[in-house]
């Protein structure tokens, strides 16, 4: 362990092998730092927080701070992270609520850019990425493979699919569902992420199934409930629809549409 002698770091952290802490930055009660981690100057960690192995955290970054929820009056919460995640310039990343699982939690491989915001009670898979000043409110779950353009605001309690793709400046009132690319003002959504599951290794027959599957949820004339149970039907012979049809059939804040 490296540590910069203006660091300040509380003898109650648990700090991994190999872990950098760079000068100014401090390391409060109860952090939980894995092995091979690296934090930047001026960087806040606090809380009931738990990292895992090979996070970067760059320079004025605040995570595991309380949460901007008035009804939230000091309980015990927690913000667990995974390992190789970049977290870049200015990120801020707060604790859960008593009122959802007192849980904010973070996957594996997963990209915040510079000023990204993740509020309370978010939930955030693998290998996603968020541009610079992207901003999620409290109790927003989002897949994995997501990306989500600069600018961008995501309304609380929305879910946004895997595999999904949001233009950048974009406002999020509703769920956006898997493989769907989304853009404009009002937002709206314009295709499958196609390229993207081509990249992520996705058979032609796959994409095409995909594809078709968009055009019974949205071209076809078909209500929610129809669309669900044709894709449903369709997933029989395209297991990677399963996955659509999984998001369909959640309680949500309804769909874009």
């Amino acid at each position: 362990m490296t540590v910069h002698a203006t660091a300040l770091v509380d003898p109650s952290a648990v700090i991994g092998a190999n872990v950098s802490i760079g000068p100014y930055s401090v390391i409060g009660a109860n952090v939980s730092i894995g092995d091979n981690c690296k934090i930047e100057s001026h960087v806040l960690i606090k809380g009931d927080t738990q990292i895992g192995k090979n996070n970067h955290f760059f320079q004025f970054g605040s995570i595991g701070e309380d949460c901007q929820d008035k009804k939230y009056a000091n309980e015990p919460t927690k913000l667990v992270i995974g390992d190789n995640n970049v977290f870049r310039e200015g990120c801020t990343i707060h604790r859960g609520t008593v009122q959802d699982q007192s849980l904010t939690q973070i996957g594996n491989g997963n990209l915040f850019m510079v000023d990204v915001h993740v509020a309370h009670d978010c939930m955030i898979g693998d290998n996603n990425i968020f541009a610079n000043n992207a901003s999620l409110a409290g109790h927003v779950h989002v897949g994995d493979w997501v990306i989500i353009g600069g600018m961008t605001g995501v309304h609380q309690f929305c879910h946004i699919g895997s595999h999904s793709f949001c233009a950048a400046c974009s406002w999020l009132v509703k769920d956006i569902p898997p493989f769907v690319m989304a853009g404009g003002s009002p937002l709206a959504p314009f295709g499958t992420n196609s390229e993207g599951l081509r990249r992520r290794g996705f058979s032609k027959d796959s994409i095409l199934q995909i594809k078709r599957a968009y055009k019974v949820l949205y071209r076809n004339g078909n209500t929610l409930e129809q669309a669900r149970d044709i894709i449903s039907s369709m997933a029989d012979e395209t297991p990677e629809l399963g996955l659509l049809v999984d998001f369909l059939s959640q309680p949500n804040r309804g769909i874009l549409r």
